[in-house]
C-alpha cells in the first residue's frame, strides 16, 4: 500500500471498519439479497482491459445522470480504487505515445489507428476486437466517444489535437492526478450536510444533493484562467430574483469603463447606471478618459440584458462571487466552459432555484416563474441555509466505476507536491 493510500485512508478508517462489518453481516445474512440496490463503491465494475468482453459504460448524455454524489465516501472510495487500478496499468506497461499528424476522422485509414486501439483497450474504453488494425471503424469510434466523454471532450470521435493530447497523457501523470484529487476529497469535511450544493470548478458542473442522492446536476460556466473561480466553502442564504448587477470594480476597470470611453451610449443601451459620490449621474456627464479606479460605481438594472440574468444565488465569501443566471445560454453547449469573470453561471438555473427554495414556505416553481416574469426585484431568504462547496476536482469516478478526467484549467494540480502521494 502506497503512502498516499495510507494517508488518504486514515481519516476514513472508522467509517470503513463500520462499513466492512456491515458488509460481512450482509454477506452471511439470509436477507442479503434485499440489499442488492444499495450503493457499494467496492462493487463497482472495473473494466479489465485484457478481457475480450471488457467495455466501459460511459453516459452519452451531456451531463451525467448518476445519482451518486461526487463528494463524501461515495466519491472517495471509488477514486481510491481507481488509483490502485491505474497503478496496475502502469505495472502492465501503460500505453505508447500516439504520434502527431493529420486529424483522424471516422472511416479514415491511418497507421496510428493501431496505437489508438491499444490505447483505448488499456483503459477499458474498447473491447479487444479484430478487424483491419489501420481502419478507424465503428467499434473504435465508439470507444473513442467513450474516452472523449469521460475526459470532458466533445464526443464526436474525431481525433484532433485536444483528443490526441488527452490520449498521450502518461499513466504516471494520471496516477498523480488521481492522488491529488483523492487528497482534495480527503481534506473536505466529512459532515457535508443533509442538503448541499457542490460546484466542481474543473469539472464545470453543479450537483444538488439531498439525503445522499444527487437530485439535480447541471452544467456551469466558471472563471477564465486570469479570473479564476475560487475554491470555497460557505452556505447559500439568499436568492435574488430579477437582481441588480452591482458591477465589481475589477470588471468596471477592465471591461466597462474602456467600452464607455469608446462609446458612452453602450452603458445606456445595457441599462447600466452610473453613481458618483453616492448619487446617480448622467452617463454623458462623466469624462470617461479621465475616470480613475473606484471613482464611479456602476449598477445594471434588472432586464433581459442583465449580466446576472434572472437569478442570483448568494453565499457569504470574501471573493464577491456567486451563482447566477446568464443571457448567454449558448455557451453551455461547449465542452470547455471557462468564460466568466469568476462567478458561476448555471444552466437551467430556475431548476436549482426551485430546489434551494423547496423547504422555504410559499416559494414553489409557479411563484418563482411568476415573479421572474413580472420583472419585480425581490430577495428571498432561505428558511434554512444550504451548504455550498466550490472544489477544484480534475478527476473523479462515477457510479459505474468510470474514471473521469478534466483539464487542469487553472494549473492548480501542477502546484501540488506529488512525491509523497504516489510513492
Amino acid at each position: 500500500m502506497t503512502d498516499a493510500v495510507k494517508s488518504a485512508l486514515t481519516p476514513h478508517l472508522g467509517s470503513f471498519c463500520v462499513a466492512l462489518a456491515a458488509c460481512l453481516v450482509l454477506l452471511f445474512s439470509p436477507v442479503a439479497a434485499l440489499a442488492d440496490d444499495a450503493f457499494n463503491p467496492w462493487e463497482l465494475e472495473w473494466v479489465d482491459p485484457w478481457s475480450p468482453g471488457g467495455e466501459a459504460t460511459v453516459p452519452e448524455a451531456p451531463t451525467s445522470l448518476s445519482t451518486v454524489p461526487t463528494l463524501g465516501d461515495a466519491g472517495f472510495w471509488p477514486l481510491l480504487r481507481a488509483m490502485s487500478m491505474y497503478e496496475q496499468i502502469q505495472e502492465w506497461g501503460g500505453w505508447k505515445v500516439i504520434p502527431a499528424g493529420e486529424r483522424i476522422e471516422p472511416g479514415d485509414r491511418d497507421d496510428r489507428v493501431q496505437l489508438v486501439r491499444e490505447r483505448l483497450v488499456a483503459t477499458g474504453d474498447l473491447a479487444i476486437s479484430g478487424g483491419d488494425p489501420a481502419l478507424y471503424d465503428e467499434p473504435v469510434q465508439q470507444g473513442m466517444r467513450r474516452f472523449q466523454t469521460r475526459h470532458g471532450l466533445q464526443p464526436d470521435a474525431i481525433i484532433g489535437p485536444r483528443t490526441l493530447q488527452a490520449l498521450n497523457v502518461p499513466v504516471a501523470e494520471r496516477i498523480k492526478q488521481l492522488a491529488i484529487n483523492l487528497k482534495r476529497l480527503n481534506e473536505l469535511s466529512e459532515t457535508l450536510g443533509r442538503r448541499y450544493v457542490f460546484v466542481n470548478i474543473a469539472g464545470q458542473e453543479v450537483e444538488a444533493v439531498a439525503d445522499g442522492q444527487v437530485e439535480l446536476r447541471r452544467r456551469v460556466i466558471v472563471g477564465k484562467e486570469d479570473r479564476q473561480t475560487p475554491e470555497y466553502t460557505s452556505a447559500v442564504t439568499t436568492i435574488a430574483l430579477n437582481p441588480y448587477w452591482h458591477v465589481p470594480r475589477s470588471i468596471a476597470d477592465k471591461d466597462l469603463i474602456p467600452k464607455a470611453r469608446a462609446n458612452p451610449a453602450y452603458l445606456e443601451r445595457m441599462g447600466i447606471r452610473v453613481y458618483r459620490g453616492g448619487r446617480e449621474v448622467s452617463v454623458r456627464s462623466v469624462n470617461w478618459s479621465r475616470v480613475r479606479s473606484g471613482e464611479v460605481f456602476l449598477r445594471q438594472d434588472p432586464s433581459p440584458r442583465n449580466s446576472l440574468g434572472t437569478v442570483k444565488i448568494h453565499f457569504n465569501n470574501p471573493h464577491a462571487v456567486y451563482l447566477h443566471d446568464t443571457p448567454s445560454k449558448s455557451l453551455f453547449s461547449r465542452s470547455a466552459r471557462a468564460y466568466s469573470s469568476g462567478c458561476v453561471r448555471v444552466q437551467d438555473v430556475h431548476d436549482l432555484t426551485e430546489w434551494l427554495l423547496r423547504e422555504t414556505d410559499g416559494w414553489d416553481r409557479a411563484r418563482i416563474d411568476a415573479t421572474v416574469a413580472s420583472g419585480d426585484r425581490i430577495d428571498v431568504a432561505l428558511a434554512q441555509s444550504v451548504p455550498i462547496y466550490l472544489l477544484y476536482l480534475t478527476a473523479w469516478v462515477d457510479e459505474h466505476g468510470v474514471v473521469n478526467f478534466r483539464d487542469d484549467i487553472y494549473d492548480l494540480d501542477a502546484r501540488v507536491r506529488t512525491s509523497s502521494l504516489t510513492q
